[in-house]
């Protein structure tokens, strides 16, 4: 079993590597040495999502993952049908809405998550980034909002390079932390990308 030791990487490096781990060795278990946190966290979605298997044991401040599963026998979809709904993504990359006056743009932001509660066919995922971020952490007007967003089915994800950036990573209060190879290939895998 191949063991890679992903300790002390920033974003999005553990993920990256544990991706050419697992292609470059289809079939066989790995082991990721990872922090605790965001790479920790990172990492075992990267692989559940792709149907693997993720034992997690604690290890000092970190953790011993073992990622296994049999390659080829999860079969993931690359592309979409025609015909088929795909993904659909929301990218948010400012706490606030169009390029008016600060307040306006706030005002609208949060009229727009709120309105989203009552829409029938949400997004799928929302990635949050830039000050964006601002949105998922204590003190955000809209914190409850996404949290019964997520609640209904759709995922909530901040940027952990931005959390970091703004000193918000340990005050997230809806959705989890991801990093911006999940980003990049979710915004590349889906059927439509809305920017706000």
């Amino acid at each position: 079993m191949k063991t890679i030791d992903c300790r002390n990487m920033a974003c999005p490096q553990p993920v990256v590597l544990v991706k050419r781990a697992l292609e470059e060795n289809p079939g066989e278990s790995l082991t990721v040495l990872v922090d605790s946190g965001a790479p920790r966290e990172n990492v075992t979605r990267f692989a559940t999502n792709r149907g693997f298997l993720v034992a997690e044991t604690p290890m000092g401040v970190g953790f011993s993952l073992v990622v296994s599963g049999k390659a080829g026998s999860i079969e993931i979809a690359e592309t979409v049908a025609p015909g088929a709904k795909g993904k659909t993504v929301m990218l948010v990359g400012s706490d606030r809405l169009g390029d008016g006056p600060e307040e306006l743009g706030r005002l609208l932001m949060k009229n727009f998550m709120i309105t989203l509660l009552d829409i029938n066919e949400l997004p799928d995922s929302i990635f949050f980034i830039n000050t964006g971020v601002l949105l998922t952490t204590e003190g955000s007007e809209i914190a409850e909002v996404l949290e019964k967003l997520e609640n209904m089915g759709c995922e909530i994800l901040s940027c952990g390079v931005c959390l970091d950036f703004f000193h918000r990573k340990d005050k997230l209060a809806a959705g989890s932390v991801t990093n911006m190879f999940t980003i990049a290939e979710g915004m590349l895998k889906a059927q439509s990308v809305i920017r706000l």
